[in-house]
């Protein structure tokens, strides 16, 4: 699923915004399980933790694309979202700037109906996952629509102002 993404951010040039707004992704997902049980990333120990799409991110932002991800959050935080936070580090390590939006504070904003990315404000990548957080038959569609993308990155941009810088942010 991810391969359209990678495709596109290789050919971005200058920024990657990424939306993500379920309270929960794919409860499946080994990793996640893993966390459940009682794992946790080292920060020190950066092989352990380090993988290809960290990889994609680092390439990108090294060669100047601004690469935001934007999570809209319900408080108190699930599971999954904890599971998120607690792995944030290593996007920020890889070059992401991440920011956290209480729903609460964006009681006033409309934002777009599916997580996705906008990348240089031309592309859209939409996510579409069925209601328990799984990628749907769909998976994801890309659109080089600069229409599409300029309404996508209006709706970013004024949750971003709003949103709490990662470093910042202390979950309840």
């Amino acid at each position: 699923m991810a391969t359209a993404v990678r495709e596109e951010l290789a050919k971005a040039q200058r920024s990657a915004m990424h939306l993500e707004m379920r309270d929960s992704y794919m409860l499946d997902d080994p990793e996640f399980i893993r966390w459940q049980e009682g794992h946790r990333e080292d920060p020190d120990d950066r092989a352990s933790w380090w993988r290809p799409w960290l990889d994609v991110v680092q390439e990108a932002t090294q060669r100047g694309v601004v690469m935001r991800r934007l999570r809209v959050v319900s408080e108190p935080i699930s599971d999954y979202i904890r599971y998120e936070y607690d792995l944030t580090f290593t996007n920020v390590a890889a070059g992401e700037i991440v920011r956290w939006l209480p729903r609460s504070r964006g009681h006033d904003l409309l934002l777009p109906a599916l997580d996705g990315w906008v990348m240089d404000e031309q592309t859209v990548i939409l996510h579409h996952f069925t209601g328990d957080g799984q990628w749907s038959s769909t998976g994801m569609e890309t659109f080089h629509d600069p229409a599409l993308a300029k309404q996508y990155a209006t709706a970013y941009e004024a949750a971003w102002q709003r949103a709490i810088p990662h470093e910042e942010y202390r979950p309840s």
